[in-house]
């Protein structure tokens, strides 16, 4: 079976220096990379069928965005958003591609991270030169974007590996159909025991901070932000919609097929937010556009 390299790389925020640590996939000559970049309470473990799947076309790489999983955390919690993400994804594509000829990378983002990769994407001289967003867009639901915020700042403890695995899956439901392997994977990967033998998440309470400081006026401001980081971005861009997201709305799916880089549109039906890319049926989208567009 392939297996990844787990690597880091050293960042930088306005409070200090950080660790983010990916897995590396595939050959580490090979020019062609794919960034894969999970949403906000997950980790680079989400891509392991995907990337195992994609390993002989890419180098995959795949990273704990900073406060998540194998990763460091920042001494100041209101810097977890996505203009110190994309700076971090910078230091990270500036290892990566270091030895390299050709400086692009195709880049796949669920929720979050697909946030990055259109606020990167987005950018002049980008280095994206293809976007898959997962149920992501510029436009997100104040109601689903409320209930991510509570659920990101609840500080559990679990007494066993069951409980919390049952809490995971429970919160995890409009990931849609997966087998009971599969759901212990998904809370296997989020899950870590602490020192008094209990069962927390694997990140920083401080990541719901900006969620707490969020004001109607603060959010319609990042949503102009985000508009304007899409209109600008190039690059062929594939949107993947849950069927029954509460996240990316219908309406804000159908303008993005018609304005900035004019997305290509597929809803996964049975699916809401979002579509873990576990399946092989899934994998087939993301690989059939990245291959064959």
């Amino acid at each position: 079976m392939i297996e990844a390299k787990i690597k880091s790389v050293q960042c930088f925020s306005m409070s200090g220096l950080h660790t983010m640590a990916y897995k590396e996939w595939g050959e580490q000559d090979n020019p062609n990379v794919l960034v894969c970049v999970h949403g906000v309470t997950r980790v680079s473990d989400d891509f392991d069928n995907m990337a195992r799947a994609l390993a002989g076309h890419y180098r995959v790489i795949c990273p704990d965005v900073v406060g998540r999983g194998r990763s460091g955390r920042l001494r100041n919690p209101q810097l977890y958003r996505v203009p110190q993400y994309v700076s971090d994804m910078v230091t990270l594509l500036a290892r990566v591609l270091a030895n390299g000829e050709r400086q692009t990378v195709d880049w796949f983002g669920t929720s979050m991270g697909g946030l990055i990769g259109m606020g990167l994407a987005g950018l002049p001289d980008s280095p994206v030169s293809k976007l898959i967003l997962n149920d992501i867009g510029p436009v997100l639901d104040p109601v689903a974007l409320q209930r991510i915020g509570d659920y990101v700042g609840q500080d559990l403890r679990f007494p066993s590996f069951e409980v919390g695995a049952k809490f995971v899956r429970d919160v995890s439901l409009p990931f849609g159909p997966h087998t009971d392997e599969e759901w212990h994977k998904l809370a296997a990967d989020v899950l870590r025991q602490d020192a008094d033998g209990n069962w927390v998440r694997h990140y920083d309470m401080g990541l719901a901070q900006p969620f707490r400081s969020a004001t109607p006026e603060s959010a319609a401001a990042d949503e102009a932000l985000l508009w304007s980081f899409y209109d600008a971005i190039r690059c062929p861009t594939l949107l993947v919609r849950g069927g029954e997201s509460d996240l990316l709305s219908r309406e804000t799916a159908r303008s993005m097929t018609e304005r900035g880089p004019k997305a290509k549109l597929v809803e996964i039906p049975g699916v809401g937010h979002a579509p873990t890319f576990i399946h092989d049926d899934q994998i087939a989208i993301a690989k059939d556009f990245l291959l064959n567009h």
